[in-house]
This record gives structure tokens, sequence and C-alpha cells, in this order.
């Protein structure tokens, strides 16, 4: 699985759910995403883009050089800031500015 969920950041709003391309992200009795099927997971990041709450983050495998990193994205005005963070406790953070992104 590449997406996890983490029910107490988790806002409810639903924003996941509804952009989720395969409509794997289901609802508990609270209104929190959870994912139903995690093995039919395609990993397109998809939520956790959309996630403006951090409740979404992405496994980083050792297939993919993470090597067990998790990654979170925050927004904040036109920045998008993917935040990874290693096993070991280091942090990462990426600023892209979404305005300029697809610039050049």
């Amino acid at each position: 699985m590449s997406i996890r969920i983490d029910r107490e950041q988790c806002v409810a709003c639903g924003h996941c759910r509804e952009i989720c391309p395969g409509n794997l992200i289901q609802r508990d009795e609270n209104g929190k995403a959870f994912l139903k099927y995690p093995e039919e997971c395609w990993g397109c990041a998809s939520c956790l883009k959309e996630c403006a709450h951090g409740a979404i983050a992405y496994f980083l495998g050792a297939d993919i050089g993470g090597l067990g990193s998790l990654m979170r994205t925050k927004r904040d005005g036109d920045f998008t800031h993917w935040i990874i963070t290693h096993p070991a406790g280091e942090t990462v953070t990426i600023t892209v500015n979404r305005r300029n992104a697809n610039k050049y």
C-alpha cells in the first residue's frame, strides 16, 4: 500500500474521497476517511495533494528510493510544501510555487 490515512488528523471533509480515481476511499461512522481495499490503491497521490490537513501520507518504499519515508503535503496560498519524514525522524521540505510550477 502506498497511501496511509491518519484518522486522527482527518477532518472528514471528503475531498480525498471525491478526487480518488479508483473510488477506494470510504468514510467511517464518523465521516473520517479510510482505504477499504488498500492493496488496490494505485498510488497516484491525488488524495495526498487534495488533503489540506496533512491526514494522508504517501509511503516511499525502498523500491522507489524512499527507504520507508512518509511524504505529506501542506498548502500555504500559492505554495505547496512536500514534507518528507525519514524513518529516523529527519524531515526534509520541498516547497513548490503552484502558480509558477508549469512555467517552463
